[in-house]
């Protein structure tokens, strides 16, 4: 499961940018500004969820080993 953690992570990190460099005026203009915090968001969420896939899969391995 980590590397889908990683993944959203990546993910979200590419959106925001992409919104920021390439879109900024127009999110401005348009009052969508919040887009780019839902991104920083999706961004700083997906470490919790990157936290919880690493205990999970360190301690399926314990059980497994035990």
């Amino acid at each position: 499961m980590v590397p889908f953690a990683v993944a959203g992570i990546v993910g979200w990190a590419v959106a925001g940018l992409v919104l920021l460099v390439f879109f900024h005026d127009w999110l401005e203009d348009n009052g969508h500004t919040d887009w780019l915090w839902t991104c920083l968001a999706g961004f700083l969420l997906g470490f919790v969820g990157l936290a919880i896939m690493l205990r999970h899969d360190r301690t399926r391995r314990r059980r497994r080993g035990s």
